[in-house]
This record gives structure tokens, C-alpha cells and sequence, in this order.
């Protein structure tokens, strides 16, 4: 019954009063989302457990061993799609030294990214969607580079699932860009992440999302022994960690705990994921990450970029940073075997389905404001058009403020909105929808007069 009420919720109208569904299946979408392949997921994960070890400290030159030997694997077969991508699609390592720290480095490492870049057609659109997987495996002793980590979930189905997105996306084309990358340094302190991350501010890249897939291909805990593969976790910040000191008295005043760029993104991915993949629940938590733990989005939440991370509902530690043996019947370590590739399919193509549909859509719209002159039991919005793409109209959101998630859509043809809904009882936002009903992400109205 509760799904049902949500589901009516989200059956929006239009503004002038005429019924409208807003829940929209991109027929192109679709397909893509059916050609993601489990077997294909499998087969990219045992051929990173084959290197052995893909430890950030093992060896950069060996052919068939270490990380060296995973990241050119991972490329050869970015520039394998490449080939068939009409020259969208570029790929390559990129490589920094990364000094000793005296933490996990005890040596300069040569520390390496392999990134897939699918360039956007339109020219005015400088728009990036990001995906990430870690390609780096560990052992209990994280300073371990020689013996074998096979890393098969973690995080070998985060880094699958990126390859896979390269393979079925990249045969089409997308107004904005998408970036896909495989990060090497995360178990050694989310070493790749920072590099890029820093790198992308630095370039001033207008990155508007990252997903962040990490531990996300098995179905089933220790302890507890909950066996799920209908549900998948979503981690967001509330109160943003870049320049808080500067929002802070702004959300305080309007309340906007839970409207920061990271949870609307969370918002976004649940929306479009239980759309286009069936029997999938997106479970939105309400952390940056798991309690104490960090992962390879924190570093882009931290340099002002909207990002999340994708995790399976159900963790088994008999299988994270263990060597592998058994002990009393016990197998332990992190294999192909105790993965379940159904479920790395459906996670996967949560993730296409919403790459796909943020780039398909216009950019966001532009100086969204909500008026302020009078006391009112009504709410007037108003926004310019966004910087890129052409809009058929806009979605006016509402919520209400304790409501995880958007409850009803009115669509707009115009850049203004009179609604019989006080502002003082709903949280709005404003998103802006293309020819084929991609929307982009929803932008929180500022005080306007």
C-alpha cells in the first residue's frame, strides 16, 4: 500500500490544471538499461582476481601481477569499446608519483588512474557526470603488495560495474560528458580519489555528480546471515563539508538540512533507479558514509562537488580485507564465489540509468528564487533557463519537510509558477526537463524579491 501511495504521489499535473504522467521511461534508456550483463560483470571481476594482487604498493611493471598489470587490463579494453565509439570515447592512465607518508606508503609509489572519457556532442554543454570503482585490492596487513588480494567485491564489483557502464554507453552519445574511472589508492587512504578530485577543482571542471560504487556485488551479512539482493544502499552528506562556514546561517534560516547538492543527487538516484530497474529498492542513508568508514566520494564532497556512494545493503566481513583461509569451517577473503552477479547487474544499471538520464537532460535552471515580499499561504516561483540544453518545460517538486524524497510534480511550460501551497509547510524544488522527459538535477529556490 505505501508503495502504491508513493507511486500515485509522483503522478504529477500539469500546471494549468490538465492531467500528465511524470514518470517517463526513455525507450533508449530502456535498452541500454537491458544490455547490461551479468556474465559480462563476472567475467571483468575474475580477470582482476587473476592479477593476483592489485595492492596500490605491488609492482607497477610486472605483466601479469599487481596493480600495474590490472590498470593496463583495464585500459586495453577502454580502447577496446573506444574503437567501436566513433571517437567519443578516449582513454588513458593517469599517473602521478605519490610520495612515502609514513602511514600506508613507506615508498614513492607510481600511483594510477585509468579514466574513460565519453565527450559530449553539445559544444555549450560542459556539463561531467563521473562513475567510480576502485581497482585496488588489500590484504588484513594493507601493506601487504605481494601476496594475493583478490578483491573480487571489494572492490572489484564497484570497478566491473564501471567497465561495464564504458561498454553499453559508449555506443551512444549524450549531450554532457561522462567521466568513468577506476581509481587506484583507495585502501591506502582514498589516495586516487583525492588526486583527481583536486585535479578536477583545480581545472575547474563542472562536475554535477559522482557516483561512487563501492562493495556493492554481494547479496548476504555474517553475523546477522540477511540474504538481500531487492535492495542497495545510497550515502549522502547533509551539512556540506566545503565551505560550510559560508551556508551555514543560509540553512539554518530555510532549513535546508537535507537539500544539500549530495542528498539531492541521492534523491535523483533513487527516483530514476527504481524507474528503470525492477525489483530494486534505493535505500537512502543519511551519512556521508558508513559509521566511521570512508570512501572515494569524500574527497569530491569535500572540494564542492555533489557526490554519493552506492554500497550493497549488506556487508559480509568474513570477505573484506581478509586473507583468504579457513578456520573452522569458515572461509574468509573477498572471492568470485560469495559474489551474487544478478545483483551487481541490477546495481549496475541503476547506475547507467541514472548517468544516462542526467546527461541526456538540460543543465540546471538558473537563479531559482521564491518570493518573499509578502506573507502568503501560497508559493511564488520563478527561475531563468539553463545555461545549456533546450528544455520543453520545467518540474516544479514539492515535499513535505519531513518527506525523505519528492512527493508530487507539477509540470511548467514557463519560468514562473503560482502554487496553492505554503512555503511555510513544503520544501520546493525546481528541475528542468528536456524533449524526451530526462530531467536534470532539482535546484532549492533562495529567497528572491
Amino acid at each position: 500500500m505505501k508503495k502504491l501511495l508513493v507511486i500515485a504521489l509522483l503522478m504529477g499535473v500539469v500546471y494549468s490544471g490538465h492531467a500528465q504522467t511524470t514518470i517517463v521511461r526513455d525507450p533508449e534508456i530502456e535498452a541500454m538499461v537491458k544490455e547490461v550483463n551479468a556474465d559480462s560483470l563476472q567475467s571483468y571481476i575474475r580477470s582482476m582476481v587473476a592479477f593476483g594482487t592489485r595492492s596500490t604498493v605491488s609492482s607497477v611493471t610486472d605483466k601479469k601481477k599487481g596493480i600495474g598489470a590490472a590498470r593496463n587490463w583495464v585500459l586495453s579494453q577502454f580502447q577496446r569499446w573506444a574503437a567501436a565509439s566513433g571517437g567519443r570515447l578516449t582513454a588513458f592512465v593517469d599517473t602521478t608519483t605519490y610520495p612515502a607518508d609514513g602511514r600506508r606508503v613507506k615508498e614513492p609509489i607510481n600511483l594510477g588512474n585509468t579514466v574513460a572519457t565519453l565527450k559530449g556532442t553539445d559544444p555549450n554543454d560542459n556539463r561531467i557526470f563521473l562513475i567510480s570503482g576502485h581497482l585496488d585490492s588489500r590484504r588484513t596487513d594493507v601493506m601487504d603488495g605481494v601476496n594475493d588480494a583478490p578483491g573480487a567485491n571489494d572492490d572489484g564489483s564497484g570497478s566491473a560495474a564501471v567497465m561495464e557502464c564504458v561498454r553499453v554507453m559508449s555506443r551512444h552519445s549524450f549531450p554532457a560528458t561522462i567521466v568513468f574511472v577506476t581509481v587506484s589508492g583507495e585502501e591506502q587512504g582514498l589516495l586516487g580519489a583525492n588526486y583527481m578530485a583536486k585535479k578536477a577543482k583545480a581545472a575547474n571542471w563542472n562536475i554535477e555528480a559522482v557516483l561512487n560504487n563501492d562493495i556493492m556485488g554481494s547479496n548476504n551479512s555474517n553475523e546477522t546471515n540477511i540474504i538481500n539482493n531487492t535492495q542497495v544502499r545510497v550515502f549522502s552528506e547533509g551539512l556540506p563539508a566545503y565551505e560550510l562556514d559560508k551556508q551555514a546561517r543560509n540553512i539554518r534560516q530555510l532549513g535546508l538540512e537535507n537539500d544539500g547538492k549530495a542528498r539531492q543527487l541521492a534523491r535523483y538516484v533513487k527516483e530514476v533507479g527504481e524507474r528503470y530497474v525492477d525489483n530494486l529498492e534505493v535505500m537512502l542513508i543519511y551519512r556521508n558514509d558508513r559509521f566511521l568508514r570512508g570512501g572515494d566520494h569524500t574527497p569530491y564532497v569535500e572540494n564542492g562537488y555533489a557526490a554519493v556512494r552506492i554500497t550493497e545493503m549488506n556487508e559480509n566481513y568474513n570477505h573484506q580485507h581478509q586473507d583468504v583461509r579457513t578456520e573452522k569451517g569458515v572461509v574468509y577473503g573477498d572471492l568470485p564465489e560469495f559474489m551474487d552477479f544478478e545483483y551487481l547487474r541490477k546495481n549496475t544499471a541503476m547506475n547507467l540509468a541514472n548517468l544516462a538520464n542526467l546527461a541526456k537532460s538540460p543543465s540546471m535552471p538558473q537563479e531559482v528564487k521564491v518570493e518573499v515580499r509578502n506573507l502568503t499561504n501560497g508559493t511564488q516561483l520563478s527561475w531563468k533557463a539553463p545555461a545549456a540544453g533546450k528544455p520543453k518545460g520545467y518540474y516544479v517538486l514539492l515535499r513535505e519537510t519531513t518527506s525523505p524524497v519528492w512527493q508530487r510534480k507539477f509540470f511548467v511550460a514557463g519560468t514562473e509558477a503560482n502554487l496553492p501551497y505554503s512555503k511555510d509547510n513544503y520544501f520546493f524544488g525546481v528541475q528542468a526537463v528536456s524533449e524526451g522527459g530526462n530531467e536534470g538535477l532539482p535546484v532549492v529556490p533562495t529567497p528572491g524579491r
